[in-house]
């Protein structure tokens, strides 16, 4: 499945389903860098996946083996007006916060170059993983003399404290994958051949029967929405979505398979 609309010619961001898995690969080589047109498109794919019953996980990669992306085209960017950047940028946030907050894993599999608004990308996903020797990785719009705008700023220093986060980002030095690692933003590093299936293999377990996907699902709801809220709140909310939990189908089959010492069978229900 290509996700597209009526008015664009060229497909930039390529969607299928496989095994409960959305794969969504950014399309546009070497680079892969978006534009506006590859926004549209991935916020399209992003939409689909979580409305999609049938999907559990989704996968993010970038197509051919040198990028995952290069962040943002920057042809693009120079040829356009101020007014249009800040809407671009609006735009690119706002898809990225419904990523983040889509209620079932989203997993990076970083098969290249990872760098500028591609880095802000993967960071809004919940689990990267990295093929060896593949790239380097890093945020280095200070040296067009801007800043990481597309969350950049804010997800790099919640994942690496605040300090690391402005040394990385005011030297715009990029970075090996094992250094990436070593700071806690990439979770894992695979090796290079065959890295999208083994990811593949790494993402069937969070999909029906090995994994409740509902659980999944709300450990990172409740992870996601109760880090910015005070901790009495957040947990509010883990209460709440263990209430809906406790009355699923799949709670009352793992409970029932760990009393009966069996592998529990799940079924999304």
């Amino acid at each position: 499945m290509a996700t597209t609309t009526a008015t664009e010619t060229k497909t930039l961001v390529n969607y299928r389903v496989e095994d409960g898995i959305a794969i969504i690969e950014l399309n546009d080589p070497p680079a892969n860098t978006y534009t506006y047109e590859m926004n549209r498109q991935l916020d399209e794919a992003i939409l689909s996946a979580r409305m999609d019953n049938d999907v559990y996980v989704l996968m993010l990669t970038g197509a051919g083996d040198k990028f995952f992306s290069a962040g943002a085209n920057i042809k693009m960017l120079s040829s356009v007006d101020p007014t249009f950047k800040y809407y671009f940028c609006l735009h690119a946030n706002e898809m990225l916060l419904r990523l983040e907050h889509t209620p079932k894993l989203v997993i990076a599999a970083i098969n290249g170059h990872c760098v500028g608004g591609g880095l802000e990308i993967a960071m809004a996903c919940d689990i990267r993983i990295a093929r060896r020797d593949a790239g380097k990785i890093g945020l280095p719009e200070i040296n067009l003399g801007v800043l990481p705008g597309t969350g950049g700023t804010q997800r790099l220093s919640r994942m690496v404290g605040k300090s690391k986060a402005i040394e990385l980002m005011v030297t715009g030095n990029t970075f090996t994958f094992e250094e990436a690692k070593e700071l806690g933003i990439i979770n894992d590093i695979y090796e290079r051949e065959n890295f999208k299936e083994n990811v593949l293999e790494y993402a069937r377990q969070f999909t029906p029967p090995n994994k409740a996907a509902r659980a999944v699902g709300n450990i990172k709801r409740s992870v996601q929405t109760g880090w910015e809220i005070p901790m009495e709140s957040a947990l509010a909310v883990e209460r709440e979505l263990q209430q809906r939990l406790f009355a699923s189908e799949d709670a009352k089959e793992g409970l029932a398979a760990y009393v009966e010492k069996r592998p529990a069978t799940f079924k999304a229900k």
